[in-house]
């Protein structure tokens, strides 16, 4: 038999395929009558798993090796049927009120109260500028200070960066994140150039001890390693900046940008030493208010996963047949005293789409533990 023979027949079968899942979905449609009218609820896990093992087993039975990719298809046709039932109950009703009470816009950055991690000077401190232009931010010593100002009122955006192109993600943040669930108003993504800044007159050669954060200090090893420096940690860039300042050692050094050079009157002696070239660091600004603008462009969420095999993988793929792209994918411990995990998602997307809105709404309902973070703008640097 010819290739384009089996084609035509496989041509063939498809044909029939999509007829037949048509009525099935015109079927899932009658069900989702059924249930608004008794009050039953979408998700029914013990009939899809009986499904699932019925059609692996017949899958075997057909030929051997065959019930898994069975199951894989029915597990997909399920997910596409549960998210008909759930757009046709309107699910999700306490989220969409969330987000149909939101603000359409931020407070005008003039007026905005903004906080950030370190001192002026900080990357922080540039993408707080960045994204609330004309504000005059305010410094605390740690991101957990930063989460304790917004959360006491005090403050009503933080600015925290959540991860780098080459040192990854910032753990720290994204724990915090998960522990207080705040929403997120903005988020902006910004090239960083890291300098080594030294006391004015200093020469490479003294140069002994270089102190920078740990983020720094890791996008920057290849130098460090290069130049045999002592990498130091510090509690921030800018910081470390104003220590070395302040220390008179002409040993010491910091990793930093150029404008930590300028604030705090210390020589550059090497610029663009990260060890990757377009590196660049993405950062938040959290919110006790929920603040969805009309062009919102990013969605993030937080969620649990159900103890069920390839759970993930299905909860991914309602995503993949919404058309929406994923840009960050994050598990950290659930810190319950089991070996449990949250995820963080962040997504392309915009809330006025209605398919994008049932697909939250229907996760909202489904899964153990789910956070609405919110719908932002984020721009590029």
């Amino acid at each position: 038999m010819e290739l384009s023979e089996i084609r035509r027949e496989i041509d063939d079968i498809d044909d029939r395929l999509i007829r037949l899942l048509c009525r099935r979905m015109d079927c899932s449609a009658r069900v989702a009558e059924y249930k608004a009218a008794h009050g039953i609820p979408v998700l029914n896990q013990t009939r899809e798993d009986e499904i699932i093992a019925r059609v692996r087993a017949a899958g075997d039975d057909c030929r051997k090796g065959y019930g898994n990719a069975a199951a894989l298809v029915f597990a997909s046709i399920m997910d596409a049927s549960r998210a008909l039932q759930h757009a046709k109950l309107g699910a999700g009703g306490q989220l969409r009120e969330m987000i149909a009470g939101a603000n359409r816009r931020l407070i005008e950055p003039e007026k905005a109260r903004v906080v950030c991690q370190g001192v002026a000077g900080a990357y922080s401190d540039e993408a707080a500028s960045r994204l609330f232009a004309g504000a005059n931010p305010g410094f605390v010593e740690s991101f957990a200070d930063v989460f304790a100002i917004v959360e006491a009122g005090e403050a009503d955006y933080g600015v925290l960066p959540v991860e780098n192109s080459s040192a990854g993600s910032v753990n720290e943040v994204y724990d915090l994140v998960m522990k207080h669930r705040f929403t997120i108003a903005a988020a902006v993504e910004l090239p960083v150039n890291h300098c080594l800044l030294a006391l004015p007159g200093a020469k490479p050669e003294e140069i002994a001890v270089v102190y920078s954060h740990p983020q720094a200090l890791a996008q920057c090893a290849d130098f460090i390693a290069e130049r045999r420096l002592e990498a130091r940690t510090y509690i921030n860039t800018a910081a470390a900046a104003r220590m070395v300042a302040q220390s008179g050692d002409r040993t010491l050094c910091a990793i930093a940008s150029r404008r930590a050079a300028e604030i705090y009157g210390l020589d550059i002696l090497n610029d663009n030493i990260q060890s990757v070239d377009n590196n660049s660091t993405r950062f938040i600004a959290i919110s006790r208010t929920l603040v969805i603008p009309d062009d919102a462009n990013k969605i993030s969420l937080i969620f649990a996963l159900p103890h069920v095999t390839g759970s993930l993988y299905r909860v991914l793929s309602r995503f993949a047949m919404a058309g929406l792209n994923l840009t960050k994918l994050e598990s950290r411990p659930a810190r319950n005293g089991g070996f449990e995990y949250l995820f963080y998602l962040d997504f392309e997307g915009d809330l006025n789409d209605a398919q994008t809105l049932d697909l939250l709404c229907a996760l909202s309902d489904e899964m153990p533990a789910f956070s609405f973070l919110g719908n932002y703008r984020e721009l590029d640097g």
